[in-house]
């Protein structure tokens, strides 16, 4: 009988150390905030308004012209029986600033189809400053019949570009690719058997 009201009394004391564990591990943030406050330690908990560059700002991007700013006009046009279009019309923008214009896309036939676009732009020498970092024109697409896509154009136009350059149109024509493109013919060869000189 004695062991097991030594048992008991064991347990009932763990059992009283577990809760306190518990008790102290949940008061343990307001008490570390608590000191810290009134012993003046407390960097973590101050606002950034009381420690200048605890928080460091992003630095603007010296690369943006903000001195000038240009449209860019987006034009679609589809070769075949399907809708497409982009979701705007038009965007400014400053040189050197990154930009994001949504095209949309339906198959609108019976038919799965796979297709790909080409762009294009006016004037010419504004392709050359014109740099796409995320474009669907970069692969072929596969639609079923009535499947709806949108697709991203993220771009960024090089400050480089004359200032005279003020409106720039992206264009993109869509295509119906077709089958699978054929290998590459190979050339028969031939092999003649040496002539003989007469006499030999």
């Amino acid at each position: 009988m004695g062991l097991k009201r030594e048992n008991f009394r064991m347990v009932g004391k763990l059992g009283v150390i577990v809760l306190g564990m518990f008790a102290f591990g949940y008061a343990l943030v307001p008490i570390y905030k608590a000191i810290c406050e009134m012993t003046g330690i407390n960097i973590l908990a101050l606002g950034d308004r009381q420690i200048p560059g605890a928080t460091p700002k992003m630095s603007a991007n010296t690369q943006v012209d903000t001195s000038r700013s240009i449209t860019v006009e987006f034009d679609a046009n589809a070769r075949g029986p399907w809708l497409f279009k982009p979701a705007v019309r038009s965007v400014q923008v400053h040189p050197g600033e990154l930009a994001t214009v949504m095209y949309e896309f339906q198959n609108v036939q019976d038919r799965t189809m796979s297709a790909q676009a080409i762009p294009s732009y006016a004037p010419s020498q504004a392709g050359a400053h014109f740099n796409k970092l995320e474009c669907f024109c970069f692969s072929q697409y596969t639609l079923a019949p009535g499947e709806k896509k949108q697709w991203p154009v993220a771009f960024v136009i090089d400050p480089k570009l004359s200032k005279d350059v003020t409106t720039i149109t992206l264009s993109y024509t869509f295509f119906e690719v077709g089958g699978k493109t054929p290998a590459a013919p190979v050339a028969a060869v031939s092999v003649e058997a040496p002539k003989q000189e007469p006499g030999a």
